[in-house]
């Protein structure tokens, strides 16, 4: 039997059973854009940006909770659909402090709130997601007009408790993107479900979190989609265009999590997961996306270290290696091979783990290998 059909900006196209509108486009390759949707997690609706206008309806819908029927006949960028959603996002950027759009106004268009921004050091006041926002970069791409927009008051408060996350919710859009990260992909439940009508919560909405459910993994970060939710060692040191996006494989355990690094003058400044890509999908525990300090630490070593009556003193790479060689060889004669082990840092890449194993097992000829993060 074959799929039911829709037609879709003008063209026939089957589409699966239970797919909603927006899936029904995304697997023809057509983008609809959205501030809410969250792969794989049940819809929101709460942006408003996803509308579409079906024939035969007196208003637009929502494609992310809209399901496909056969028959439909859908224009996914209408100028109805456009104008409604320049409406939507003009609304958004004046509902919070989005002041990275300040940088693109001329001067004569400036408000006094926003040339009291420009005195400022633009580093420390624009919005840290600059570069890298979801509802910036569909403000340029619809030509949204800022000219008469006023920034929002900042009376909503900066969450600054977490010890890898700051929440600042003068930024927040509300769209429940960072709720359904936690309880739906992560499954951990440390931030509430969306109470928009909840009283006393600032603007009908202040999820606060759980904090003895949080495992810190930053999902609800990666899933934000504006500058709400950021990593605090990264806060106010990078903007998306200043960053160079390196991929790589996470060192600290075999499950092999792929990973952005950001990196800005040879420093990584964050970490991000790769989505869409195994085993992963974007997704990283606590130490993959926050624990990479010790690779500018500067407490590394950078020399090699011998001990020699209670103290170590430097020694050049060919004198240690020397020496390890030599009492190695000394132990496996007198005492056999299982009298060494060796424990591989788990921070290291897996090249290196790799030749740590394939040297105690194949030179050494004993399986007492290790790594510190075995759990």
């Amino acid at each position: 039997m074959a799929d039911p059909s829709l037609i879709l900006n003008g063209k026939p196209v089957e589409f699966q059973p239970g797919q909603t509108i927006l899936e029904a486009a995304q697997a023809q390759g057509v983008r609809i854009p959205t501030l809410c949707y969250l792969k794989g997690c049940s819809p929101t609706a709460a942006c408003g940006i996803c509308v579409v206008e079906v024939a035969g309806s007196d208003h637009l819908m929502l494609s992310c909770s809209t399901p496909a029927e056969a028959g439909m006949d859908i224009k996914t960028d209408s100028e109805m659909v456009c104008a409604s959603r320049r409406k939507t996002l003009a609304d958004l950027v004046a509902s919070g402090d989005h002041n990275c759009f300040v940088m693109d106004l001329p001067p004569d268009q400036w408000s006094e709130r926003q040339f009291e921004v420009m005195l400022k050091p633009w580093h420390d006041q624009v919005c840290p997601a600059h570069g890298d926002c979801r509802l910036q970069d569909l403000v340029v791409e619809y030509g949204v007009s800022l000219q008469s927009q006023e920034a929002a008051p900042a009376e909503r408060p900066l969450d600054d408790s977490h010890p890898v996350i700051i929440r600042d919710f003068s930024r927040c859009i509300q769209c429940g993107r960072c709720v359904q990260a936690c309880n739906q992909v992560q499954v951990n439940r440390a931030l509430p479900e969306i109470e928009l009508e909840a009283p006393g919560k600032a603007n009908g909405w202040l999820p606060v979190a759980d904090y003895d459910n949080c495992t810190h993994c930053g999902e609800c970060v990666q899933a934000c989609p504006v500058g709400a939710l950021f990593e605090r060692k990264a806060y106010g040191r990078i903007h998306g265009h200043e960053a160079t996006k390196v991929r790589t494989t996470c060192p600290y355990c075999g499950v092999g999590c792929q990973l952005w690094l950001h990196v800005k003058d040879g420093k990584v400044i964050k970490v991000t997961g790769v989505e869409g890509a195994q085993p992963n999908r974007g997704r990283l525990c606590v130490k993959g996306r926050f624990g990479y300090d010790f690779i500018h630490s500067p407490e590394r070593l950078t020399t090699p270290l011998i001990k020699e009556n209670g103290g170590f003193r430097e020694a050049s790479w060919d004198e240690a290696l020397d020496l390890v060689a030599n009492r190695f060889m000394e132990i496996k004669e007198k005492h056999g091979p299982d009298s060494i082990a060796g424990v591989s840092c788990a921070r290291s890449i897996n090249e290196d783990s790799y030749n740590m194993q394939k040297l105690f097992r194949a030179v050494i000829g004993t399986n007492n290998i290790d790594h510190c993060a075995r759990t």
